[in-house]
């Protein structure tokens, strides 16, 4: 990827909605090179997909949580399709450590979140943290820093 290509995600991961046309004037390329670009970044699965940023809250799921469970072997939630299709699953990570997965959840009661975590403890042991807050809710993939060049003397990170 380069520069260009970065230009065209930072403009479509602030709108997704933008017209070629529009992408075009603002990364100063022609439509057509543009649409080539994006055509290519979505193709090789850089660009996985277009999506609304919904305010939970806004739309009834006032309740979110995260969710560690301690599950292994086949018992596992995440050999469970069907259990990780439920819509109140919003992101699961696998993750290392003695938590087998993290389950990121929204729900529109505090009585809905207890029927899931009943649910989830067929699996193995849920353990939940509350949401309270997010001060970063989203936020775009930066481009990388731009390469420079440095006397090896100082090629050191100083930290």
């Amino acid at each position: 990827m380069d520069a260009m290509d970065w230009a065209i995600l930072a403009e479509l991961q602030a709108d997704a909605r933008l017209s070629y046309s529009e992408l075009s004037r603002r990364v100063h390329m022609s439509a057509p090179a543009v649409a080539e670009r994006v055509r290519r970044l979505e193709e090789t699965g850089v660009i996985s997909g277009y999506h609304a940023h919904v305010d939970l809250a806004a739309a009834g799921r006032t309740v979110r949580a995260l969710i560690r469970m301690s599950c292994y072997g086949a018992r596992c939630v995440l050999r469970d399709e069907q259990a990780l299709a439920r819509p109140e699953i919003l992101q699961v990570y696998r993750v290392t450590g003695d938590t087998c997965c993290l389950l990121l959840v929204a729900v529109p009661s505090m009585g809905e979140f207890e029927a899931l975590i009943d649910r989830l403890a067929q699996y193995g042991r849920p353990s939940s943290t509350m949401v309270l807050s997010s001060p970063v809710p989203w936020r775009p993939v930066p481009a990388p820093p731009a390469p420079h060049h440095r006397d090896r003397q100082d090629a050191a990170e100083p930290w």
